[in-house]
């Protein structure tokens, strides 16, 4: 089965898309959020109408109430959990793969271009390879699938910073991962990046 994992946040004020703020405020900056996820969840639920995919929203701050009359209750959701980024992703890919699922793949919202071809590109991509990769235009990445649990993938990774990609890919030589890429596409994470939308 494959699965594919929504990594977001409750959109208070204040705590939501923080970087951006000083563009647009604490308010518009939630509000930029609050589109974004939403977008992203409405792409995931078109590629589920076609591909055979259970969907899931890990999520940080509000509550599984405020998740479920925001972004509906037919999906699966669940805290990200304790730690960093890489330490609650991995915790997701264990928690799936423990459940036996085959294929897993995580994206955020931050990518306003992806789109349910690359969606269906990524999974079509890990049944042959180990890793697939959607490299993002700042140094990190948009979207990242793993075919079994691959913890050392996620340690040691300078986050929120130009190096995650890099570093990630270093990670894969001695684990001998098979790679996938797709296309590059750009994050909305900064006010610089909102000149270019």
């Amino acid at each position: 089965m494959e699965h594919l994992i929504i990594f977001t946040r409750y959109p208070e004020p204040g705590k939501t898309k923080t970087r951006l703020i000083p563009a647009l405020g604490a308010q518009g900056a939630a509000l930029l959020h609050r589109q974004m996820a939403q977008q992203t969840v409405e792409m995931a639920r078109q590629l589920i109408q076609f591909r055979s995919v259970s969907l899931e929203v890990r999520y940080t701050g509000g509550s599984l109430a405020l998740m479920k009359d925001w972004l509906g209750s037919d999906l699966i959701y669940n805290e990200q959990g304790t730690g960093d980024l890489g330490d609650r992703m991995n915790h997701s890919f264990e928690a799936g793969f423990n459940q036996g699922l085959a294929a897993i793949i995580i994206i955020g919202t931050d990518c306003i271009d992806l789109n349910t071809d690359i969606l269906n590109q990524a999974f079509d991509t890990l049944k042959q390879q180990d890793l697939v990769i959607g490299t993002a235009t700042d140094g990190g990445y948009y979207l990242i699938g793993l075919r079994r649990s691959t913890p050392e993938l996620f340690q040691g990774i300078d986050w929120g910073t130009e190096r995650v990609l890099e570093q990630t890919l270093v990670r894969c030589q001695p684990l001998k991962l098979s790679i996938g890429n797709l296309p590059q596409l750009s994050d909305i994470d900064r006010p610089e990046d909102l000149k270019n939308e």
